[in-house]
């Protein structure tokens, strides 16, 4: 996406923004229906496997009541993919409280892919995948929102809180790692 288009982005988003504080309740569909699926397909990326859409649903809720924090230093976009791991990071660690409260046992666990996925997911699509499964969160997390949501380096930086030159060692690790796992057959 180049600067101009991300720049209009930007001001649609500050304009229904602006719309949905002043009551307009077809405002707030737009921005969900304008970012719902890239924050879906992050969560996914991150290893979400279970209750995306509540997670989703969830960080507009929380976007949505904090709308007057938000001050456009960023994207909305961007903002709304730090809420979105605040939420992931809340979820996994109740999920660890949980497990080491409850014993699971092999019955629990993902036998095999559900037949969308089968008829979706070719090999090459597979293999991808497992190589950046393989990849430490960080280096997930950087390289799904470059290569996935095509976002700049510094908007990378403020949603894994770190900065954009690190976000850029990252991505060129995360890049090597994912083409080495390909290459080797």
């Amino acid at each position: 996406m180049s600067a101009g288009n991300r720049d209009v982005d930007v001001q649609l988003d500050v304009t229904l923004i602006a719309r949905w504080q002043r009551g307009d309740q077809r405002a707030a569909s737009e921005l969900v229906e304008r970012h719902a699926q890239a924050l879906a397909r992050f969560a996914a990326a991150q290893g979400v496997r279970e209750g995306v859409e509540e997670l989703v649903q969830d960080t507009f809720v929380r976007a949505f009541n904090s709308l007057e924090s938000f001050r456009a230093e960023s994207s909305l976009r961007t903002w709304l993919f730090t809420i979105l791991k605040r939420l992931m990071l809340d979820r996994q660690r109740a999920d660890r409280r949980a497990k080491s409260q409850v014993e699971l046992d092999e019955g629990h666990a993902v036998q095999e892919f559900n037949a969308l996925d089968g008829l979706v997911a070719d090999e090459a699509m597979q293999r991808v995948r497992q190589a950046v499964d393989r990849l430490s969160p960080l280096q997930r997390e950087v390289f799904t929102l470059r290569v996935t949501e095509g976002m700049a380096y510094t908007e990378i930086a403020r949603v894994v809180g770190s900065t954009e030159g690190a976000c850029r060692v990252h991505y060129h690790n995360a890049m090597r790692a994912v083409k080495e796992y390909l290459s080797d057959d």
